[in-house]
């Protein structure tokens, strides 16, 4: 499906979410899940540089969906990031049984850029979403909106 003007302006939050992280000390990623009525539900960003690079806005979204929502919830919710779930964010939304993904950068962009602006890669093999969780419906990337998350790369950098 394509990314649509509503979809844009939750991504807009979702890179707003990520640019706070940045100016806190943090990686550039943010997330925000909306109901299937367009209600946002849950938002965060990145809390890693506490030491605990499992504070990943993606995967608290899937705690709290299971915590708060019902299975039919979870499952027309729609999550919307940043940057595309690394594997350990995607196992855990295939897990809850969230719905579908719109992220604004992709796995692929994010590490061709990593080299160019001098930051090591994760300890984890990046995957695509859909090489995790077989099936999901991903949307993205945004091309306009990536590039914006570049720059917040950058920044960090």
């Amino acid at each position: 499906m394509p990314i649509t003007d509503e979809d844009r302006r939750f991504l807009i939050r979702a890179v707003d979410l990520a640019e706070r992280a940045l100016a806190s000390g943090d990686e550039p990623f943010g997330s925000v899940l909306v109901s299937a009525a367009g209600e946002v539900l849950f938002e965060d960003h990145n809390h890693v540089a506490r030491g605990d690079r499992t504070q990943h806005p993606e995967f608290a979204i899937a705690r709290w969906a299971a915590e708060h929502l019902t299975p039919e919830e979870r499952a027309s919710a729609t999550v919307y990031t940043s940057g595309e779930h690394c594997p350990m964010c995607a196992a855990a939304h295939g897990w809850v049984g969230l719905g579908r993904i719109v992220y604004a950068s992709s796995t692929e962009q994010l590490l061709g850029w990593l080299p160019e602006l001098g930051l090591a890669p994760g300890p984890v093999a990046a995957l695509p979403i859909n090489e995790v969780v077989p099936g999901l419906e991903v949307d993205g990337p945004d091309e306009e909106l990536s590039e914006r998350v570049r720059a917040l790369h950058a920044r960090r950098g």
